[in-house]
């Protein structure tokens, strides 16, 4: 197996203005999420969220703990949230196992054990993504699944953004210190996300993109309300909204994303929303 992590460090709005494509892409998108038998992670100073994937193939992979964290074990300070994005796979985190199927979730609190992951069927890899953000306590495991989640049917196909929006790693479903991730699902025919746009300043955000065909692309915005931009992305992709940014998106085909956000504030609905109309 192997391991590899970079750090990304944080921008002042009034610095992004000035970014071509090239930085944009290189400051915020996260472009390879899973490779075979490798354990990818973005260390963000954007409220010191790690974001990362984890693809065994007929190996073990380990969750291991990163120079950057100078700690004996991964979680020693941190939580984790990890969605299962491909084949059912297999989550030991110490003494326990989860066993995660498709669009299942995991929470881990923080807590020094060893976490690793593993595939059912080498033939049809698991792909494990995670958010992971620091902790002050420790809060129980649990496994999470759409049936557990709170869901919010928001849009309308007239509008094409008919969606579920998953709440499963939220204070509504279990304990977190700061990490909160969900899952929102676009039906056929719709393309739109988060829309009207927001910003929460009180926490950072990221946004992994899947669910859409090879051959399609989404279109995510970012930037201050007036001063916006776009990055193009594929499937299996993420990406790092700051606190002073939109999140938003469009694609050519309908797609699953999931977001997750660290911060000092719990609450979901805490969002300054923007009109349409004043997007710029």
């Amino acid at each position: 197996m192997k391991t590899n992590y970079e750090l990304r460090y944080a921008a002042h709005p009034e610095d992004a203005k000035q970014y071509d494509t090239k930085r944009i892409r290189r400051d915020f998108l996260i472009e390879t999420v899973f490779a075979p038998n490798e354990v990818n992670m973005v260390y963000s100073m954007y409220d010191r969220m790690i974001v990362g994937g984890a693809m065994p193939v007929g190996e073990v992979l380990k969750l291991e703990a990163i120079d950057p964290l100078k700690a004996p074990y991964f979680l020693t300070r941190r939580e984790i949230g990890i969605f299962s994005v491909g084949g059912p796979g297999i989550v030991k985190a110490g003494d326990a196992t989860f066993e995660l199927d498709f669009k299942e979730a995991l929470y881990l609190g923080s807590g020094d054990r060893e976490v690793t992951f593993e595939s059912k069927d080498a033939k049809n890899p698991a792909k494990f993504y995670f958010n992971s953000t620091t902790a002050h306590r420790n809060y129980p495991d649990k496994k999470v699944t759409k049936a557990d989640a709170v869901v919010a049917a928001m849009g309308s196909l007239e509008m094409s953004n008919d969606r579920n929006i998953n709440k499963m790693i939220v204070n509504q479903v279990l304990p977190t210190c700061q990490l909160q991730m969900g899952m929102t699902e676009l039906k056929p025919g719709s393309v739109w996300n988060t829309m009207p746009a927001h910003v929460h300043s009180r926490r950072m955000e990221a946004y992994f993109y899947f669910d859409i065909p090879e051959d399609q692309a989404i279109c995510h915005f970012m930037g201050e309300v007036d001063e916006t931009r776009h990055i193009w992305m594929k499937g299996d992709q993420a990406v790092l909204s700051p606190e002073w940014s939109i999140h938003s998106a469009a694609a050519t085909h309908n797609y699953t994303f999931i977001w997750g956000m660290g911060g000092e504030n719990l609450d979901y609905g805490d969002q300054d929303f923007s009109k349409i109309t004043d997007l710029k």
